[in-house]
This record gives structure tokens, sequence and C-alpha cells, in this order.
């Protein structure tokens, strides 16, 4: 069993800035969804803050990193920078997500005008 979520990320995608751990483990990527279904949020971005730590990199595939984003939302939903940073991540994968993005950038800018 990989100890962090982080770790089973990289086991299971890759990592794109250092080389991905030989475990033996069987990589099954609904495991690896179950396990980020129950995460807490701070396991969730380090996951994202370590493994695609810009925007436009790292290997885990886009609808994760939409759940993902979406998960953690769920558990802090009153925090601008996250939504901001959600926000960011659907207008590089988009434009199917425009319209999501530009509300959750709303929404950060009235939660922090407020």
């Amino acid at each position: 069993m990989h100890c962090t979520l982080t770790e089973h990320a990289r086991c299971l995608y890759g990592d794109e800035y250092r080389p991905t751990p030989e475990c033996g483990l069987e990589h099954r990527e609904h495991y690896f969804v179950e396990e980020l279904t129950f995460a807490d949020a701070d396991s969730i971005l380090a996951m994202l803050r370590e493994l695609c730590p810009h925007v436009a990199d790292g290997r885990l595939p886009v609808w994760l990193r939409n759940l993902a984003y979406r998960l953690v939302l769920l558990q802090r939903t009153d925090e601008p920078a996250l939504m901001r940073d959600a926000a960011e991540n659907l207008w590089m994968h988009g434009p199917d997500w425009d319209d999501i993005a530009a509300d959750l950038a709303k929404r950060a800018a009235a939660l922090e005008a407020g």
C-alpha cells in the first residue's frame, strides 16, 4: 500500500519531475479514484501541487485534475485562492468548462469583496 495519495498517483501516472518509483503493487485506476474520493483536502492539494506545480504540466489526466479540484472545493467551500486555482485549471483544459471556471472566478471575487 502507498503511504500517500501523491505516492499512489506517482506510481499510477508517473511524474514529470521525478522517476516513477518501483513498488511492485498492482496499479488499477479505480483503486486510486476510490482513495482520491475519500481523501482529505490537504492530501489532494499536496498531490496536485507536487505532481502538477504549474497549470500546464504534469501527467495527471485532465479529468482527474478536474475531479481533484472539485473534491477539494467541496471540502473547502469558501477559499477564493482554491477557487481561482480550479478555474485556471478548467480554463487551461477547457473550453467545455469555461462557464464553470468563470463562475468560480466570480465566486472567489465575491468572497474577497464581501
